[in-house]
């Protein structure tokens, strides 16, 4: 979620994140380096969790991209298996599929 949500978030809300998940940086480290407690680390990141929780319940921009990504497969798949078949032109179905690919990388 921090990937699609985190512009959103104040600087405070990514620095908390971003040391304590990415950096692996102990609540205590934390809150040493920005001179406040262990416990407002401890609210500052459970509030924003809540948020990046509150901001996909309320966009689905995450359920979407793997919506997305399934039926992209399901594409893929259709498009493989026709192409095994015999078939005089197979170039649009060929173009298809490596469309598809590009995506999905």
């Amino acid at each position: 979620m921090y990937d699609v949500y985190g512009e959103l978030l104040t600087e405070r809300q990514r620095k908390c994140l971003d040391q304590h998940y990415l950096q692996d940086l102990s609540l205590g480290e934390i809150a040493a380096e920005l001179g406040v407690s262990r416990q407002a680390i401890n609210d500052i990141l459970h509030r924003t969790e809540e948020s990046l929780e509150q901001y996909e319940a309320k966009l689905k921009l995450l359920a979407q991209d793997e919506k997305r990504t399934e039926t992209l497969l399901l594409v893929r798949s259709a498009l493989t298996e026709a192409l095994a078949v015999k078939h005089p032109s197979k170039e649009p179905l060929q173009r298809a599929l490596e469309a598809v690919e590009q995506i999905l990388k």
